[in-house]
Formats: C-alpha cells, structure tokens, sequence
C-alpha cells in the first residue's frame, strides 16, 4: 500500500491517559500517519501503559512532540484551514467537515480538553462527533480520535 502519511496527521495536545495514546497510536501506524505530541504530557513515554496498549507497535510509530502549540505552529506551518479541532463543545458535526490533503486532526486532554484560548483563536475550525445520550459526558479520546482518523481516510483516499 501507498504511503498516506502526507494525507493528514493526528496532533494530541497534552493527553493524560499513556493507554490513550498508545491507542492512537497504534491507529496512526495503521494507517501509516504521524502522531504529534504537544507537551506536557500527563506521562512519560516509556511507561509500560503506552508501550502495552501500543504493544510491541509502538517502536514503529512515527512520533513528534513539540514543548507547546506555538512551537508546534512555527515548525510545522500549517495554514489555518488545515487545522481541525475537536471538542464536545462544538456545534458543528464531524461529517460536515471538509478533509484536505496535509490536515491535522487535533485533540485536547482527557481530564481538560483544550483551553479556551483555542476556542477564541479557531472558533470556526471546532467539530464535535455526536453524543446522543445525557448517560456519558464524553467518548474515549482514542475512539474518537480513530473515528475522525478514518472519516477523513474516507474523504481523502476513497
């Protein structure tokens, strides 16, 4: 198969849970994409629950991390319509979102989501995947994060 890792990247910014990222990053090298990290992390990298949930993939993830979204910003130039921000508190659904070719998929923390600021910078770049029951108050950050990842592998590829 084709390298795809130029379609799009998955960007979280401070996660907390190491099984998590593990998670996600297991997807990204499914689907052959780089996984960014933005510090802090709520971990260190080595523990064994990222490597387990990675299993023994994890060696073949392509990581990036940067110490914070500014850095990651003036290293990776990405124009403002290539960032994609997702938050239970959106009122745009995921679907409507139109996947271009060099996107990155961007996720906050488990406990805290992303911080306002992001919100007041790329108010008009925010989804949400659809919750329908009051019961749960948000979806695992690996499931949805592999959700969008394969939605925009929908769009852009097939």
């Amino acid at each position: 198969m084709d390298s795809i890792n130029s379609l799009f990247k998955i960007v979280l910014v401070s996660p907390d849970i190491p099984g998590n990222t593990g998670s996600i990053g297991r997807t990204a090298l499914a689907l052959n994409l780089e996984l960014i990290l933005i510090r802090p992390l709520g971990f260190d990298l080595s523990e064994k629950a990222v490597r387990r949930a990675g299993l023994d993939y994890w060696k073949y993830v392509q990581v990036k991390e940067y110490e914070n979204f500014q850095e990651f910003l003036e290293k990776e130039n990405p124009a403002r319509e290539l960032l994609y921000f997702f938050s239970k508190n959106s009122k745009e659904n995921y679907f409507s979102a139109k996947f271009q070719p060099g996107s990155y998929l961007i996720f906050g923390s488990e406990t805290k989501g992303l911080a306002e600021e992001y919100f007041e910078n790329y108010y008009d770049r925010f989804y949400l995947l659809p919750m329908y029951s009051d019961k749960i108050r948000s979806l695992n950050l690996s499931n949805a994060a592999t959700a969008v990842s394969y939605e925009a592998l929908r769009q852009l590829k097939f």
